[in-house]
């Protein structure tokens, strides 16, 4: 039986360190929702749900991992379903934002993004959209 494919950027992957989590700011929320939009197809129709991040240092470096959802509208032009993603910031290099997972709507992809959220700390339950 093949693996089925990872949705991650570039073989990036949470780390299994847990994090301390964080209140998100409305900068952090900015960062967070920008960096997101500049990956989808139609950044304007994108609604952000339930966003969890905290705060770790890996290898002397400083990260921010956010776990949450968002609803994008498909390629086809439909509204999409809310899918999961998993993303880190890195505030001590600019804030710069790396988007490491999107779930889509196949169901790995979900439990993928999902299991990498709770290894980090940051289990993401409501996928109800906010903004």
């Amino acid at each position: 039986m093949a693996a089925a494919p990872r949705p991650d950027a570039g073989g990036q992957r949470v780390n299994s360190v847990p994090v301390s989590p964080i209140p998100i700011s409305l900068a952090l929320e900015e960062i967070i929702t920008t960096g997101v939009r500049q990956r989808l197809q139609d950044p304007s129709a994108a609604k952000f749900g339930t966003m969890l991040a905290g705060e770790r240092t890996l290898n002397g470096r400083r990260e921010i991992v956010v776990c949450g959802y968002v609803n994008a509208r498909r390629p086809s032009g439909g509204n999409g379903a809310s899918e999961p993603f998993v993303a880190k910031i890195y505030p001590d290099a600019g804030s710069s934002f790396e988007l490491v997972a999107k779930g889509d709507d196949s169901p790995n992809a979900r439990l993928v993004v999902g299991e990498a959220c709770r290894t980090a700390g940051l289990p993401i339950l409501d996928s109800g959209t906010k903004t």
